[in-house]
């Protein structure tokens, strides 16, 4: 496995075998070396904050390290993960103004992925390029120059590479960026006449396709400090999201002898990004902006520090998330994270794409006690029941839990939110239309409720509970039927509801029928909606789905999934800290991040 590169599918990469050749031509040293015709501005100029800093260091400090590496690397020695983003940019032009932005949005770090320089690598003027860049960047700068072998975009001979790269070693790049699997051309290619400098050399590793054994992934990790490396770079792609527990164990065993950056790529590994600070990652990276992102599964810069907030995260960092499959379109994180940090509570809410919740919950890391909550959505919800050792008697009763709590001993308590928050929301909307009292509208009323998961669970008993009349339409007539007995109700297809065949007060979509990206898509036609007084869909992505644009239209309130999702996070969130929710700050943060 050390001795072949991994299949590259990053971005616009294309598949190229490893480079044979280590010839290294004069031509090629004559064209890398800086020139002195390169055009750059004064760092200190451009950044009086930056010098200010270093004119408080020591004189003895400031004697010993030239002006532009200080600035540089300063920032480096600080212990917390580093919030990084890829300069992908075309041109050196772009690249400049990326890497203003980057540094506006909250870098600590920019990597200059020069491979994306395509037209200076024809030109010849890559190593000038690089000074440019690198002296105009206020804040330390990785140089990479990532070959398709490796899943970058040069496709050119090792040695013009290897030479740039040590261009950008000589000009005070804090952090040069070398695959393993050239590190031994790489340090036989350091010209004599570059010296020691601070810049520090990351040694790193890509697999493209999996995500490597416990065992495998030290001996790459081995390797790669035996072959220099200041600080080690593994990245690989979690086919599932367990895989992240081995990459944690990594950085847990070897992180503490030397720096080491673990990146899970796609987006089962997303949360390695996401808690890179607490794993003790030395950095983890987010695109400037959607569609730039360097590799699959990068959240947005902006996100790390502001809805997850890398730079608080510490060791001791609890985490919550919500389970799902899909789990791209989920807003929860959006919503319990802002609360998490107004009431000043050291958690981070996070995403978890699952396929198996009972796998799931057996790995090291997510059956761990630092993971204390779980929201619980589609398709998952009945089977977390099993995953519990308690289950509180309403949520055993409806069949489905969406709510999982750690308790002290370790094990987990199921709970159900939905229920009370559904109906809450089918009641407000009632009261409007009717004028009668919300706690008391409901009684006698028919609800016809559409799906027979764990949210139609939920609404199916919520509404019995209140004293209604429940019908179940689903596609599966015999999972209907089962939902209505157990729930003392009725069971209709869903070719019955689409008929009009069967009417009632209040029609609920409890099923994902809708939601983005299949915004066209209804649960049910036009034509009946006229028959009911309220519409409800738990879908929220978009906010006003197919069906109440059509409910509203043929005048039928409507209450919004929104509501639903408001009412029942809160009640988790309380369920999670012991915390009072704040359920304004929560529909807000929800509403901006629909923007």
């Amino acid at each position: 496995r050390l001795g072949r590169p991994r299949r590259p599918r990053a971005p616009h990469a294309r598949a190229r075998s490893s480079p044979t050749s280590t010839r290294t031509h004069a031509s090629h040293r004559r064209r890398a070396s800086p020139s002195s015709s390169c055009v750059f501005m004064s760092l200190a100029s451009r950044v009086p904050a930056l010098a200010a800093r270093r004119a408080l260091m020591s004189p003895r400090a400031r004697a010993s390290t030239p002006k532009a590496r200080v600035l540089r690397v300063c920032a480096s020695s600080a212990s917390s993960c580093k919030l990084t983003t890829s300069v992908i940019a075309p041109t050196v032009e772009k690249a400049l103004v990326d890497i203003t932005d980057a540094v506006a949005k909250g870098a600590d770090i920019v990597e200059l992925r020069v491979d994306f320089l395509q037209a200076s690598t024809k030109a010849g003027t890559i190593a000038c390029d690089i000074e440019t860049l690198v002296k105009a960047c206020p804040v330390p700068a990785i140089v990479t120059y990532r070959p398709t072998w490796e899943g970058g975009q040069y496709d050119g001979e090792e040695a013009p590479r290897l030479a740039a790269l040590w261009a950008a070693y000589g000009v005070g790049a804090a952090y040069v960026d070398c695959e393993v699997l050239a590190a031994e051309r790489f340090f036989a290619a350091k010209p004599a006449s570059v010296g020691k400098t601070a810049t520090k050399i990351i040694l790193s590793s890509h697999n493209y396709d999996e995500t490597a054994s416990d065992e495998e992934l030290a001996g790459i990790h081995a390797k790669c400090v035996a072959a220099g490396a200041d600080i080690v770079k593994m990245a690989s792609v979690c086919n599932d999201i367990e895989d992240i527990s081995r990459l944690e164990k990594l950085l847990r065993d070897k992180g503490k002898d030397i720096d080491t950056i673990v990146l899970g790529m796609s987006e089962a590994g997303q949360v390695s990004r996401l808690l890179a600070a607490k794993f003790g990652s030395f950095l983890t990276f987010g695109a400037i902006r959607r569609g730039e992102e360097s590799a699959p599964g990068q959240p947005l810069l902006e996100e790390l520090r502001d809805m997850y907030r890398v730079p608080t995260q510490g060791p001791s960092t609890k985490v919550m998330g919500v389970i799902g499959n899909p789990i791209g379109h989920s807003k929860s994180p959006a919503l319990h994270n802002p609360c998490l940090a107004a009431a000043n509570v050291d958690a981070c809410y996070v995403p978890l794409l699952v396929k198996d919740i009972k796998t799931f919950l057996k790995s090291p890391l997510f059956g761990s006690s630092d993971f204390i909550g779980f929201s619980v959505t589609i398709p998952h919800k009945e089977d977390a029941l099993e995953v519990c050792a308690e289950v509180d008697p309403v949520a055993k009763q409806i069949g489905a839990v969406n709510t999982l709590v750690r308790q002290p001993d370790g094990t987990l308590k199921g709970y159900n939110t939905d229920y009370v928050a559904a109906i809450e929301a089918i009641e407000t909307a009632y009261e409007k239309k009717t004028g009668t009292p919300a706690a008391e509208v409901l009684k006698g009323k028919t609800v016809v409720v559409i799906g027979a998961g764990g949210a139609g669970k939920a609404l199916a008993f919520g509404a019995k509970f209140k004293g209604a009349n429940v019908v179940i339409a689903n596609r599966s007539v015999e999972r209907a039927q089962a939902l209505a007995d157990a729930c003392g109700g009725t069971a209709v297809s869903l070719e019955d509801l689409a008929s009009g065949k069967v009417s009632g007060d209040v029609l609920a979509n409890s099923t994902s029928v809708g939601m983005q990206p299949n915004v066209d898509d209804t649960p049910a036609p036009a034509a009946v909606l006229g028959g009911f007084s309220v519409v409800f869909d738990a879908v929220y992505t978009p906010l006003e789905t197919r069906l109440l644009r059509e409910a509203k239209a043929a005048g039928c309130e409507i209450a919004s999934g929104l509501d639903m999702f408001v009412g029942q996070a809160a009640r988790q969130f309380e369920l999670f800290t012991g915390k009072e929710a704040k359920t304004e700050l929560m529909r807000n943060a929800v509403l901006s991040s629909m923007k």
